[in-house]
């Protein structure tokens, strides 16, 4: 039996168990399972890979993203230039263990926003500045969009919500939430924004996928906001995930 499975802590909001569990009962795939794994700390790793000989793959989310690279062989150099890991391929051979890190965030993203990037959207601001936050920079200035980033304290190069006047948002096409602010179980929780300003002329996307209409997004579409949920970017990077489990080229770099 093949295991995968998913790190992070805490991981009562994820749909990655229900989604591969899913899969592997649609397509018939009886050798495979899919657990989760929540690590309150992640000195607890090397044990959990030590004690689980049969498990293959892995999907690191919050709060490990970045803190993962510290147990890594080899790193996919996009997500090295990200600077943070969501997909942890597992090879052993001989009695070693090799652990290759990759990033599915920036598939998930890219064929979500795909569809609503045109020309007429030149400029983003992206709510939040974690590992997440860096995969959807990354994608966006592959779209050649003007970035704005915003976290909760001013840095150099980054805004804070209070620096967000009404200058910015009409300057603004897309909006991303990258924040975990809104998921279950705190649904009424949404960034500190002045939603009164947003209009039709908006984009929301919103990387929460659990509610898959968050507080975010409802305030927007009341606005006129066209809204993104983070479902789409949840199946693609999943899919992405799966590929680099079993793809036997994606071993050495």
């Amino acid at each position: 039996m093949r295991k995968f499975g998913l790190i992070g802590y805490p991981l009562g909001h994820s749909f990655s168990k229900k989604y591969f569990s899913q899969k592997f009962l649609n397509e018939h795939i009886t050798d495979c399972c899919y657990e989760n794994y929540p690590l309150s700390n992640l000195n607890q790793f090397p044990k959990l890979i030590e004690e689980n000989p049969e498990l293959c793959g892995l999907n690191v989310t919050i709060p490990y993203k970045s803190e993962i690279f510290r147990f890594l062989d080899f790193i996919d150099p996009e997500a090295d230039k990200i600077g943070a890991v969501n997909v942890l391929k597992i090879r052993r051979q001989k009695g070693k263990i090799k652990l290759y890190g990759y990033n599915s965030d920036v598939t998930g993203i890219k064929d979500t926003l795909l569809p609503y990037i045109k020309p007429d959207v030149r400029s983003a601001m992206v709510l939040g500045t974690g590992g997440a936050s860096r995969a959807v920079c990354y994608v966006l200035d592959k779209f050649g969009l003007k970035i704005t980033q915003i976290s909760r304290n001013r840095k150099p190069g980054i805004l804070c919500y209070s620096d967000i006047n009404s200058g910015l948002i009409n300057s603004t096409d897309l909006i991303i939430n990258t924040t975990p602010v809104g998921m279950f179980p705190d649904i009424e929780g949404k960034p500190n924004l002045d939603y009164t300003l947003l209009d039709s002329k908006h984009i929301l996307f919103d990387l929460v996928y659990n509610p898959e209409r968050t507080s975010f997004l409802r305030s927007g579409e009341e606005r006129g906001c066209t809204i993104i949920t983070g479902l789409k970017m949840l199946h693609s990077q999943a899919e992405r995930s799966w590929e680099i489990w079993n793809d036997i080229n994606l071993q050495e770099f």
